[in-house]
């Protein structure tokens, strides 16, 4: 025989229940991932130098090379967060700390696929300045069908009971 108490559990278990991350938390998200990529980026540079010193001398000191030198830096901060978020099944760096997940409008993990849309949505010029506003719906999310929710504030309904 059911109780109240047994159908409780049973009804929340087959409910999602989704909160979208806060402007604050995007944009912390935001700035924890660079810092982690621009201090890989140093640190990858550093690796260079010191194994084949003759490459940083070879780098031109013009003002075109400086920003193609920025294009390509955004192109591999897209990648790499395709690449972490494919990883970490929607999670990067900053998200981990956050406490918050991209997933798929329907509370769906997103595919490696999926991840890797976002993270060359991230690549477009002033993709940072969509993330303005309330709600926080950025190109990453609208041109993939993803949102980044809170996961402590979230229920995701898991298939099982």
């Amino acid at each position: 025989m059911l109780t109240e108490q047994t159908a409780i559990p049973d009804l929340v278990a087959s409910e999602t229940y989704l909160v979208r991350a806060t402007t604050g938390k995007r944009f912390a998200n935001y700035i924890i991932d660079l810092i982690v990529f621009y201090l890989l980026l140093f640190l990858f540079g550093i690796i260079i130098a010191l194994a084949a010193p003759s490459v940083i001398d070879g780098i031109p000191d013009d003002p075109g090379f400086g920003l193609f030198d920025r294009l390509l830096a955004i192109f591999f901060y897209g990648v790499y967060m395709g690449i972490v978020e494919a990883v970490f099944k929607g999670k990067s760096i900053g998200k981990l700390i956050t406490g918050t997940k991209a997933v798929n409008l329907d509370g769906s993990q997103i595919s490696s696929r999926t991840a890797f849309g976002r993270g060359l949505s991230k690549a477009v010029p002033f993709c940072a300045f969509s993330a303005l506003g309330t709600p926080c719906i950025p190109w990453q999310d609208k041109w993939t069908d993803t949102m980044v929710i809170d996961e402590k504030q979230s229920m995701i309904h898991s298939g099982t009971l």
